[in-house]
Formats: C-alpha cells, sequence, structure tokens
C-alpha cells in the first residue's frame, strides 16, 4: 500500500503598514488556522495539493478590520503584499509584488 504524501508549498506575502500612526499587528489566517505575525515579508506554507484560502486582518482588542480574502492556487509562485487601510472601517488591500 502507498501512503500518500504531505506535500507542502510556500508563497511569499509582504506585509506594510500605513507609514504614519500605530497600527495594531495583524493577523493571517491559512485555511482556517490562525497565525499572528509580524509586519514585513515572511513565507507561508500551504498545502501543496488543493487551492489556500487566506484571509488577513488586523484586530485591535475592539474590532476587526482591514480584513482580505484570497486564494492561493497551486502553482502560483507570485510574490504578493498586503497593505493596511488608512482608517479603520475600509478593507486592505493585496496585490502582485511589483
Amino acid at each position: 500500500m502507498i501512503e500518500p504524501t504531505n506535500t507542502t508549498r510556500r508563497f511569499e506575502l509582504t506585509l506594510r503598514k500605513p507609514w504614519l500612526g500605530w497600527f495594531p499587528k495583524p493577523t493571517v489566517v491559512v485555511d482556517g488556522v490562525a497565525q499572528p505575525t509580524q509586519w514585513g515579508t515572511r513565507n507561508w506554507k500551504v498545502p501543496g495539493a488543493d487551492a489556500a484560502t487566506v484571509t488577513i486582518f488586523l484586530f485591535n482588542r475592539i474590532w476587526k478590520f482591514g480584513e482580505v480574502n484570497f486564494t492561493v492556487e497551486p502553482g502560483a509562485s507570485v510574490p504578493l503584499v498586503y497593505s493596511a487601510p488608512w482608517l479603520p472601517f475600509l478593507p486592505g488591500t493585496i496585490r502582485p509584488a511589483a
């Protein structure tokens, strides 16, 4: 009997906050598993065989804001950049890195 392999892959994500003011640390949720993180560039591990759903948000002890959702498809290797919103009632943005 052949056992299934647990393949994983990585994608690069840069988390950017606005240059002015204090902002809470972001939270990255990969397939339902929340992972608090720091601002800056990191590599995130996701399952290799299926598309992975990623949500990023900020939480300031009162409300959650700056939320953005996207899917990382298998074979996708484009680095992504999340930008936090200036105001706490706006969504964040996700774009490919330049």
